[in-house]
């Protein structure tokens, strides 16, 4: 979790506002986790970011968690309130796994990131599997050759391979390959990529659709 996201969990201010030199002493105690609280935490959190229910289920049961130690708090009551909040939330489509694992997908793809790791990163956030199928299936309903795609957008945004300057390119041969290993991508894929001629030809089988789909 980003630390501005882990700030945010917390109810802390955004990294800036604090003064300098206040220290951990002068940090607020965590509030009570009463169901209102949790209810204005969770809408904020959502205001700030795209997440699964079960992932905004385990930023409440933080704060319950942390209200229990703190405050004596019941972590049982605590429990019934984030369920019941999520609950809502998913009835008056506050929440939605399907949509959002369909927005992240995009979002990763577009970045530069394996089917494989998209998927490992979805189901961390504790999306269901047909949700995370749905999402895929999404990509390769937009691309040709999702995975392809994806590697060549790290390429472009690393400028590996036909992305280089003619020069450096065999030179930099097996650091680029290692590059695109690094990243996950299976070693076939890493060869067509680095060692295309150019980017064009590789960009539009990645983007052509699968007439037989």
């Amino acid at each position: 979790m980003a630390e501005s996201e882990e700030r945010a969990e917390a109810g802390g201010p955004p990294i800036g506002k604090e003064g300098a030199g206040n220290g951990d002493a002068r940090r607020k105690l965590p509030r009570k986790a009463t169901p209102a609280y949790l209810e204005r935490a969770a809408l904020f959190y959502l205001d700030r970011y795209a997440t699964s229910a079960d992932n905004l289920r385990r930023v409440l049961r933080r704060k319950v968690a942390r209200s229990a130690r703190v405050h004596g708090s019941d972590p049982a009551e605590g429990e019934e309130a984030v369920e019941a909040l999520i609950e809502r939330f998913l009835g008056a489509g506050l929440l939605d796994d399907a949509r959002y694992a369909e927005g992240r997908a995009r979002r990763l793809a577009r970045r530069g990131q394996p089917l494989q790791v998209i998927r490992l990163q979805l189901l961390q956030k504790g999306v269901g599997e047909d949700e995370i199928a749905a999402a895929l299936a999404g990509l390769g309903a937009e691309a040709g050759d999702p995975e392809l795609a994806a590697a060549l957008a790290y390429a472009r945004r690393r400028r590996l391979g036909p992305f280089r300057a003619g020069a450096q390119r065999a030179a930099q041969r097996e650091r680029d390959l290692a590059a695109l290993a690094r990243r996950g991508f299976a070693p076939d894929l890493a060869l067509k990529v680095i060692d295309a001629e150019s980017p064009e030809a590789l960009e539009a089988e990645a983007a052509a659709p699968d007439m037989d789909s």
